[in-house]
């Protein structure tokens, strides 16, 4: 037998004992309207609005889509709504758990009630970046030749985890982390609608900043985390759920933390500053402090990409690349994996040598030219490749340093007016010392002295 999305036996109870579900099934939404977020996904003549049946079909029906996001985003939402609002069979499979054996089966299915009634099949598949590329081969015939209707969810890149056929033959819709709007008005339908908890308990303003901040974006823990707190503070006969009963429920603590106000730049200051000062116990406090307030991941990155230079520079060379890097692999796989990454970097930037030679070089050549201290650049550094050039003296007597045994040319290369200027001045610390050996040899073979 093919198995059905949510099968009749659970829909059935559902509907007849709905206080007997989790919260976060009771509130699915029942229709594409009802849907929280993604509303960049759900405008008229969308693929997904094609799905339910808004528009005609036809040769210009709707197509497979892969929806790809991080959990909690509503990718199995969007499926059960379909296939509440479709008349076409509608059948899921689970990557975790389904091989080509279930595949073909759904596929010879859906070929027996194309032809056999004229009824089509929408498959969903959960997880499909589980599947192993000959998984997704046996999809391919079924997609293009339209047999089968696909809906596909990943939490992982596309790109990465699903075959290009698969992927050329499909729309990819990306479903973006819930807004804290989004969420709070979720919450607040959930704990006055009859699906829901019925009013039965109030939700003050500080106890859903904090559920705000644990959820992380995703909707389905916000729900599990306000039924379970509403549930403790029934039990002990309250008519709100207060922040401390939902900090017992959750075991998960309010950090005072408004990531609009003073603590948003203040821990952030903090974290930069325990990095500068070598102490990586306390910036890895800071660090934890604002991934759990629910701080942008891509925020504190770019923070310690600055701090990587700023404090960092060439005392350790390596360091921005750390930080760069820190800051590409959390904007592929966000929270809570990207703690790790984060940490890495932290800990990394904590403990190298510091300098901060590199931010005080570049300050002091802005200031000198913001002064006005520039002048022209000298005639034998000029472009001479365009007709004319020699006439007005330009490259004229410039020597090529490739030329030299030692690489280096005893010429001017700084305006008249900034010749004897010097302004990066390289400390000892860490690797920085060999640039500072560098910079003595090369000043000297330049012909500029120190006055």
């Amino acid at each position: 037998m093919e198995p059905d999305l949510f099968t009749a036996a659970a829909e059935d109870r559902q509907e007849k004992t709905p206080a007997g579900s989790p919260l976060a099934v009771r509130m699915r939404p029942r229709t594409l309207d009802e849907v929280v977020g993604q509303q960049h996904l759900l405008k008229p003549g969308s693929p997904l609005r094609r799905l339910v049946g808004e528009s005609a079909g036809g040769p210009a029906g709707p197509s497979s889509v892969i929806l790809w996001g991080p959990p909690g985003t509503g990718k199995t939402t969007l499926a059960y709504v379909v296939s509440k609002a479709t008349d076409a069979r509608f059948v899921e499979l689970s990557a975790i758990t389904a091989g080509v054996k279930e595949v073909r089966a759904v596929i010879d299915g859906a070929r027996r009630a194309t032809g056999g009634y004229g009824k089509e099949t929408v498959l969903f598949l959960d997880e499909i970046h589980r599947f192993s590329k000959a998984q997704q081969d046996s999809l391919l015939p079924a997609v293009e030749n339209r047999w089968v209707t696909l809906i596909a969810a990943t939490t992982e890149n596309p790109f990465f985890s699903v075959i290009s056929p698969l992927l050329s033959r499909s729309l990819l819709l990306t479903l973006e982390p819930l807004t804290d709007d989004d969420l709070r008005g979720l919450l607040r339908r959930a704990v006055t609608d009859e699906r829901g908890l019925k009013g039965a308990v109030a939700l003050p303003e500080d106890t859903e900043a904090h559920l705000l901040r644990i959820a992380g974006g995703d909707a389905r823990r916000a729900l599990t985390a306000l039924e379970a707190a509403a549930g403790a503070a029934l039990d002990k006969g309250e008519t709100e759920i207060a922040l401390a009963t939902l900090e017992e429920t959750v075991d998960r603590a309010a950090v005072k933390y408004d990531r609009d106000g003073d603590q948003h730049y203040d821990v952030a200051s903090a974290l930069i500053k325990s990095i500068r000062g070598s102490d990586v116990d306390a910036a890895l406090h800071y660090l934890a402090r604002m991934i759990e307030a629910g701080e942008d991941p891509r925020f504190i990155a770019r923070r310690l990409m600055i701090s990587a230079s700023e404090d960092i520079g060439l005392a350790d060379p390596g360091a921005l690349p750390i930080a760069v890097a820190a800051a590409q692999a959390v904007a592929m796989i966000g929270f809570p994996e990207a703690a790790l990454t984060l940490s890495h970097a932290t800990i990394a930037l904590a403990l190298a040598p510091k300098s901060n030679a590199a931010t005080t070089a570049i300050g002091a050549a802005l200031a000198d030219v913001r002064k006005g201290l520039a002048g022209p650049v000298p005639a034998h550094l000029r472009d001479g490749h365009y007709k004319g050039a020699a006439k007005l003296g330009h490259a004229q007597g410039y020597v090529y340093p490739h030329d030299l045994p030692e690489g280096i040319a005893g010429q001017q290369y700084a305006p008249d007016a900034l010749k004897d200027r010097e302004y990066y001045e390289p400390t000892r610390h860490g690797a920085e010392a060999r640039y500072a050996d560098a910079v003595e040899w090369t000043r000297k073979h330049l012909g500029r002295k120190r006055d």
